[in-house]
């Protein structure tokens, strides 16, 4: 059996705690251990204290990894991406730098449908090059799994296309992916002036098919004006769940248009983005356990102002996700540490909470909370060590990277 000791970290950041997300006054405990070390084999922990105490435990055999002057958390896990597509958005980049409105490009064409001609055009191995290759950021980055969508092929055919290519990485790569789809990403151009007949091939052709091949587990909408309105998000959404799919919503990013309240009404995991969202919506996601997923990449990379109002979802007592919402168009980031720094100067969030919603509580969203977001004895062995002795830095450093080791399950990876 092989084993793996990491030892002397300055802190080890467990997480340790009740296997469920983390609200209220559980927000502010980190479960440090100072001079902290863990123990693991054949991938998961096995033991996770103080240096002394692992250092009891080592076999002749065991790899030793010496953590001194470093701080040690388990790998993010990034509850929001779009991993798979095809091409770039740099037009759309410089149009926005000119004064072009997110709404304004799409508009004229520009937006999602340049990434769906794009996607559709590329065949699944191309696709998969691509993803590999963006695999390797997020691992660079001190993410080790993430949620991915589908949404830029909006046809039955290459949406599966996308969702091969999900399972695909997460089958050929050290990255644990999560696959959800997305085929209410936006209305294709051959049903520009047929909404109805995309809804129906959706909900006819698009959900059977998926739900027989099992390459999702989730279905997401992108619930906005201009888009998929509350009562056609309704319809998707019941459909999906008759499916077995579990929910999630792209909801509020550029109006309130009740998405969050409809979160709440459908009993969604995630209702995400939520920009726009007022105490209504807020106080409604609270009764429903919603968990909300904040994406403040995508707000920075817009040059927009208002985040979403993170504090008033944590007073409200919501166990609050925190991800890349890593996209070609909104936000091409695949950075967690820069989303924490986003949370802490933009949102308010605390160092430690912004934390824990990129861990624990992000594991909660993807139903993943027995087996990963924490450092305790029995979970896989994903973690991070940082050059760096208080776990504060990640977030206050911003744009530069402090990983010294990425490890997926016991494996040195990056």
């Amino acid at each position: 059996m092989s084993s793996l000791a990491v030892l002397h970290a300055s802190q080890l950041i467990t997480l340790g705690g009740p296997p469920r997300a983390r609200s209220g006054k559980e927000l502010g405990d980190l479960g440090i251990i100072p001079d902290g070390g863990l123990l693991a084999a054949d991938g998961r922990i096995t033991y996770v204290g103080r240096t002394r105490e692992i250092e009891k435990l080592c076999q002749r055999n065991t790899e030793v990894v010496d953590a001194r002057g470093c701080a040690v958390l388990p790998g993010f896990v990034d509850a929001h991406t779009h991993l798979v597509f095809a091409g770039n958005r740099l037009e759309d980049f410089e149009s926005r730098a000119r004064g072009e409105t997110y709404q304004q490009i799409a508009k004229r064409g520009g937006g999602i449908q340049t990434t769906v001609q794009a996607t559709r055009a590329t065949t699944e191995d191309d696709l998969f090059a691509l993803a590999k290759k963006r695999a390797s950021w997020f691992l660079r980055n001190g993410t080790t799994t993430i949620e991915a969508k589908s949404g830029y092929g909006l046809t039955l055919k290459d949406e599966l296309k996308i969702l091969r290519v999900i399972r695909r990485v997460g089958a050929e790569t050290p990255l644990e992916t999560v696959p959800t789809f997305l085929g209410a990403h936006a209305f294709p151009p051959e049903f520009r002036e047929n909404h109805a007949g995309y809804i129906s091939l959706i909900i006819d052709e698009m959900l059977p098919a998926i739900a027989q091949e099992k390459v999702a587990e989730y279905c997401d909408i992108f619930c906005e004006q201009n888009y998929f309105n509350i009562e056609d998000s309704g319809r998707i959404l019941t459909a999906a769940k008759q499916h077995g799919l579990k929910l999630r919503m792209h909801v509020d990013q550029l109006t309130n248009g009740g998405g969050a309240r409809l979160a709440a009404e459908l009993g969604a995991i995630t209702a995400d983005h939520l920009e726009q969202t007022a105490a209504d919506g807020i106080s409604a996601l609270a009764k429903a356990s919603v968990q909300p997923v904040l994406l403040p990449g995508s707000v920075y990379a817009l040059g927009s102002k208002k985040y979403p109002d993170a504090r008033r979802m944590i007073d409200a007592g919501l166990a609050v996700v925190l991800a890349t919402d890593f996209n070609p168009g909104s936000s091409p980031s695949a950075s967690m540490p820069m989303m924490l720094a986003l949370a802490v100067t933009q949102m308010r969030m605390s160092p430690t909470e912004a934390i824990i919603a990129a861990t624990i509580n992000a594991a909660a969203s993807l139903d993943r909370v027995d087996t990963i977001g924490s450092l305790e004895q029995g979970k896989l062995a994903n973690f991070v060590i940082y050059d760096c002795d208080d776990y504060r830095e990640l977030a206050y450093w911003f744009g530069i990277s402090l990983i010294r080791d990425v490890f997926v399950q016991g494996v040195r990876v990056a």
